[in-house]
């Protein structure tokens, strides 16, 4: 049976620089502080470190302390929480977007889009499949951040999902490309787009403003936030989505080209 609603709580941090042990009670401080209900709560791109390229010094295994904590949140708050870190694996690195359930279970999405501007391809590998989780009947497709920028991997072929969530650590001087980008998934795909971003300086004085977003299945604005720490819960309407695809069936009329 499928919710009529879905409440996301986005938080954009400012992340301290490979501090983990900072950056995980000070999310949980944040996560502590949510009022009413929590339903799905997402962190952005490598939420543990900030955007390191330092995997052989920094990355854990799926039975490590960060996926252990995130566990722990996701049981305490008896919410699912999502975000990426950087995981080994069979000698391996990964830059790996975590779902964790209460009940213990675990998702995951490893990016395929590695940041080849900041040598991200060299230190990771890139993931071959595309992961769409489900909610109460909600289908939200996993993404993170140079994702965005690749329309064919993110494409909705039909009606596979009703959510497209991005988390990243996606800097101010592309920040108009971020909005731009998250509006048309959101326009072409007739999905919510969410977009999850941080704030703050990292080690290389890349400056991030957020602008952590949410838009409608038209691509209309629904929230957005820029410049500063927040944690904010959105409630997104499936009646929304229905409605769209129904009124203007476009998803139908897509080219049947396969992805291989």
């Amino acid at each position: 049976m499928t919710s009529e609603q879905l409440l996301i709580t986005i938080i954009q941090p400012d992340i301290v620089w490979e501090d983990k042990a900072v950056n995980l009670q000070h999310y949980e401080d944040m996560i502590a502080g949510i009022s009413g209900k929590k339903q799905v709560v997402v962190l952005p791109e490598m939420f543990s470190t900030g955007f390191s390229m330092a995997p052989e010094n920094l990355a854990e295994s799926m039975d490590g302390a960060t996926v252990q904590w995130m566990a722990n949140i996701a049981l305490k708050y008896r919410c699912i929480l999502g975000g990426s870190l950087m995981i080994e694996e069979e000698s391996k690195y990964y830059n790996r977007f975590l779902w964790v359930q209460p009940d213990g279970r675990i998702g995951f999405y490893d990016k395929r889009h590695l940041f080849c501007y900041a040598r991200e391809d060299a230190h990771y590998t890139r993931g071959e499949t595309r992961q769409i989780v489900s909610v109460n009947g909600w289908r939200i497709n996993l993404q993170v951040c140079y994702d965005l920028r690749f329309p064919v991997w993110a494409r909705n072929k039909g009606d596979e999902y009703d959510v497209l969530l991005y988390v990243a650590n996606w800097p101010t001087q592309r920040s108009l490309a971020w909005k731009t980008l998250l509006q048309a998934r959101a326009i072409e795909n007739m999905s919510y787009v969410v977009g999850v971003n941080r704030v703050g300086k990292d080690a290389f004085n890349n400056i991030y403003t957020g602008d952590s977003s949410v838009f409608s299945p038209l691509g209309e604005l629904v929230w957005q936030h820029s410049g500063t720490e927040i944690c904010h819960t959105v409630v997104l309407e499936r009646e929304k989505v229905v409605k769209t695809r129904t009124d203007l069936p476009f998803l139908k009329d897509g080219d049947k080209f396969l992805l291989v």
